[in-house]
């Protein structure tokens, strides 16, 4: 809407006409007048962007790269820390903590410990040998793969 009203305002019309030609185009979906009159202003003012300014206050997240490293420096310390307690402690709420842990630092709680939820090189390489000899065998002979599967 905003581009809408810049560049009717750069067409030369007034706040006035470009309300009323929003409201014969998009009816109900118009925005108010005093929304076109506002940004009406802002681009006499000499404002360009269309975009939202930056705002003071309280960040959008917590999700941040020192409270990921923190978070995951508690929890290899201690496998054993409830989400409860790092959430106390770093001053942010149980589900960002409980986010972090899951997506961020990509761990799970397995047997009241939290544990890399990635496999290391040696069980990718383990698993990945296991599978060729299990492919290799199919290969060779597919009924005693079957006979040995089942």
């Amino acid at each position: 809407m905003r581009g809408v009203i810049r560049y009717l305002h750069k067409k030369g019309l007034s706040g006035q006409e470009i309300h009323n030609d929003m409201i014969n185009v998009l009816g109900e979906s118009a925005p108010s007048y005093a929304t076109v009159k506002n940004w009406v202003a802002e681009f006499k003012r000499g404002r360009t962007s269309i975009e939202d300014e930056p705002r003071s206050g309280r960040p959008k997240t917590a999700t941040t790269t020192e409270i990921v490293a923190k978070v995951h420096g508690m929890v290899l310390n201690d496998r054993r820390i409830k989400v409860r307690e790092i959430a106390n402690i770093m001053g942010i709420s149980n589900d960002r903590v409980h986010l972090i842990l899951h997506e961020e630092v990509q761990m799970k709680k397995l047997s009241a410990r939290w544990v890399p939820h990635l496999l290391t090189v040696d069980q990718k390489r383990l698993r990945m040998n296991l599978s060729q000899a299990c492919l290799d065998r199919f290969k060779k002979n597919k009924m005693d793969f079957r006979c040995a599967v089942s």
